[in-house]
This record gives structure tokens, sequence and C-alpha cells, in this order.
């Protein structure tokens, strides 16, 4: 793919590419005509050499908080992730609820935090996630012990179009992550539906969660089972009001198009200086 693409790069203005750092050595001759957004976490050995060595290329990070591990990176702007807004329902008030944890079973996700604060508010739990490979071991030894209890009920891997239900019926979205989360579309999921998230404080939660407003950040798993407690503070509509405001596709969209422009304009394709973007 990336071979026919260099065949034919002279046929576009500008290239937008998603495979990391992949396509880097390949298209070094036309760097400012591309744009890359990187997806998932930079904390990672040897990329500081990788990003150094090819610094002109422009890089477009999905939270402020995926970029600290690289802050001397050619970042052009942060552009958060966007849903389709039909996608999701809005539930105003689940008839009947629950806590609901959705992702994957794995150490980083801290689902076994999620079954914790759950027991301890004597509430049911619903935990909608897939076990890849690796975490077979975590699964079999570490959680599934826990699921004996009848409050807590594993459904396993669910589509995408039973999130509406799934994240619409439930008072709260538990995010109980021990890692820095690049971005975390569940959030945002979930705020479709008008469903407050209880998130812990890593990673972009503190960009993508307005505290008191979404949802509750807490560090703590007492400020958590707290946090639930609040819930009748929030208002749904709200939560999915900011939804609207911030995180569909066409919000996306209208900022990745005000990049573009930018960049055709640096690039010698109009008269538009190149400079940084603020996106919020």
């Amino acid at each position: 793919m990336l071979h026919e693409l260099h065949l034919r790069r002279h046929e576009f203005d500008l290239l937008h590419f998603h495979v990391d750092l992949i396509h880097f050595p390949f298209f070094e001759d036309l760097a400012a005509r591309t744009v890359t957004t990187l997806h998932g976490r930079l904390d990672l050995k040897d990329l500081p050499e990788v990003y150094s060595r090819w610094h002109d290329y422009p890089l477009v990070s999905i939270s402020d908080d995926q970029r600290k591990p690289l802050a001397s990176a050619n970042w052009l702007a942060t552009i958060h992730h966007g849903l389709a807004e039909g996608v999701y329902s809005f539930n105003k008030m689940p008839s009947d609820p629950y806590l609901a944890f959705l992702g994957r079973i794995s150490p980083e996700k801290r689902p076994d935090r999620a079954i914790s604060i759950a027991k301890r508010l004597g509430m049911r739990l619903k935990i909608a996630a897939k076990v890849d490979a690796v975490d077979v071991g975590y699964f079999r030894d570490e959680i599934k012990p826990l699921l004996a209890d009848p409050m807590i009920e594993f459904i396993g891997e669910i589509s995408d179009s039973e999130k509406s239900a799934f994240l619409g019926n439930a008072s709260a979205l538990l995010f109980p992550i021990d890692w820095p989360e690049p971005f975390g579309l569940v959030l945002i999921e979930a705020m479709a539906c008008g469903t407050p998230v209880i998130a812990w404080r890593c990673g972009s939660v503190t960009e993508i969660i307005e505290n008191g407003k979404t949802g509750f950040i807490v560090d703590t798993e007492d400020e958590a089972v707290r946090a639930v407690l609040k819930l009748d503070q929030l208002d749904r509509g709200i939560v999915r009001k900011v939804f609207q405001e911030r995180f569909t596709a066409d919000v996306m969209a209208r900022n990745y198009l005000r990049l573009y422009w930018r960049l055709c304009g640096a690039a010698g394709r109009g008269r538009t200086p190149f400079r940084r973007i603020r996106t919020r």
C-alpha cells in the first residue's frame, strides 16, 4: 500500500497517515506535505530517537497528555476523536440502573477496581470486555474468581450496535485505568448516551471528562465510591450536550480541515502561513 502511494504521491496535495511511523523513511522528501496522527502510547523504548531522526514530519496528537513522552517532537495540533452523532442513543433515565465497565480485560484497564467499587456499594456491575490472548492468564487467575458474586455479570465482548443500550442503561461508566490512556473512545461513547463517567486521573482523562459536569475524576477507590453516590448531581442531558459540542465526527472533521488548509498553505499551495493550530 505504501509503495503504491509513493508511486502516486504527486497526485495529492496532502497525505494524511495513520500508520504510526512506518512511512517515515519512504516519504522523507515531501514530509512538509504530510500530516501524521499518532494513536498509541508514546512512552516506548527507542521512539525518541526515531522522532528526532525524522523531525520534519508534522504530527497530530489525540490528546495533549499523549505528547508528554515526546515533548520535543514536531507537534502541530491536538485533535480529539469524534463519533457520528446518530450512532448512540441518548437515555435520559435508565430504567434498571447498574454500573458498567467496557473495554479490555487487562491489568492496565483495572477491571478488578471496577468490581471492588460495585461490591462496596452493593450495586450491580456489568462487564462488557474482550480477553486478548496475552491476557488470558490474567483473566483466569485474577478476574474470573471475582465473578462468582451474583452482582457481577460478565457479558464478554459486544458489538458497536450493542453499545448504545449497554452504556445508555448504566448509571455510570467506570473507567478505573492504571496507564497513560492516549484518548479512550469509550469515554465519549458513554457521553454520547448521556452516561456520566467515573474515571481515574490518568492519561487523557482530564481532557475528556469535565469533573462535576460529565462525570467525576478520582484518584482512589474511596473517591470513586463517593462519586457514585453523587451521580444524582449530574444532568445526563448536559453530558450528551457536551458530547455534541466537543466530540462528534463533524467537530473532528472541521478541526482536521482547518489543519489541512494550513498545511497546504505552508507547502506553497496558498498564502496562509504555517502556524501551530489551536483546536479548542
